[in-house]
């Protein structure tokens, strides 16, 4: 799956927790600035992420470092070309 693909989906999964409109979602987005996120919406996305990519169970150091949606992307990325 490619960077675009995962992003393509990234921003569906972003907009809908977020209630916003996918377009409004770039690869610059940051979860706490420009979203408001908290914690426990973080965790809720890399939930759905998780669940989205298939891609098992993500470690807390790896959380910590998802600040931005490209940041999400590429963790994704990794995971799964990895």
């Amino acid at each position: 799956m490619s960077i675009e693909d995962i992003f393509q989906t990234m921003k569906n999964l972003v907009a809908e927790q977020f209630a916003m409109e996918p377009a409004e979602v770039s690869m610059d987005t940051s979860f706490e600035e420009d979203l408001g996120a908290d914690s426990v919406d973080v965790v809720e996305l890399v939930m759905a992420i998780e669940e989205e990519f298939e891609l098992g169970v993500t470690q807390e150091e790896d959380l910590k470092a998802l600040k931005t949606v490209g940041d999400a992307v590429n963790y994704v990325a990794g995971k799964l070309n990895g």
